[in-house]
């Protein structure tokens, strides 16, 4: 009702948090708030995608999941012609062509345009490597570091080249294959006319030149 929507309002004003929750020292505003905030302890997803085995602890995630079957991408960017999922994501992406960076590293000069790279890039100074390996005693700086790895212990091999029956455990690894084939060359040397299919071997050229 209005006048319920008004109490809650008003809240805000004079910082009243009534309604606790049992299982830690947080307190809201609103019951609806709490209620959401309470699956986090119980682990409940009573929003469940009818498309796949998915489900959520919030009507509005389960929204932006199903776009994912539907192919629905309602934020476009105004730049460019991608389309987006979800606003979060179109952000992220003007920074492409607005240059925004705005997640800054604490122990360099670099900047990244949102924090889950931020997030990854730290991890080069702390040493944290969260994602352990089950079959072995190897840990990653990030998930998808970690699938790749796994790939080792279970043969899988999902990138499969075009010119021959070669295939791979990572994207990364199929491309730098392609080149065997194309004879691309995107590696320059800045002191020199030689180019190179590897980075590795184009580091290495260049100590040639410095001495």
């Amino acid at each position: 009702t209005t006048r319920t929507a008004l109490v809650t309002h008003t809240r805000i004003h004079t910082r009243e948090q009534p309604f606790e929750c049992i299982y830690c020292i947080k307190s809201f505003t609103d019951r609806s708030n709490l209620v959401t905030h309470t699956r986090s302890h119980t682990g409940e997803r009573p929003f469940e995608c009818t498309n796949c085995s998915k489900s959520f602890t919030h009507r509005k995630d389960l929204v932006t999941h199903t776009r994912v079957h539907t192919g629905e991408r309602p934020f476009k960017c105004t730049h460019c012609c991608k389309s987006f999922t979800t606003k979060e994501y179109l952000v992220i992406h003007k920074r492409i062509h607005t240059g925004e960076r705005p997640f800054k590293c604490a122990y360099c000069s670099k900047s990244f345009s949102n924090s889950g790279n931020l997030v990854k890039h730290t991890r080069i100074h702390t040493g944290e490597r969260p994602f352990k390996c089950t079959h072995c005693c190897k840990s990653f700086t990030t998930k998808e570091y970690l699938v790749i790895h796994k790939r080792i212990h279970t043969g899988e091999r999902p990138f499969k080249c075009t010119y021959c029956s070669k295939s791979f455990t990572s994207r990364n690894a199929l491309v730098k294959h392609t080149r065997v084939h194309t004879g691309e060359q995107p590696f320059k040397c800045k002191h020199c006319s030689k180019s190179f299919n590897d980075s590795g071997n184009s580091v290495k050229h260049t100590r040639i030149h410095s001495g």
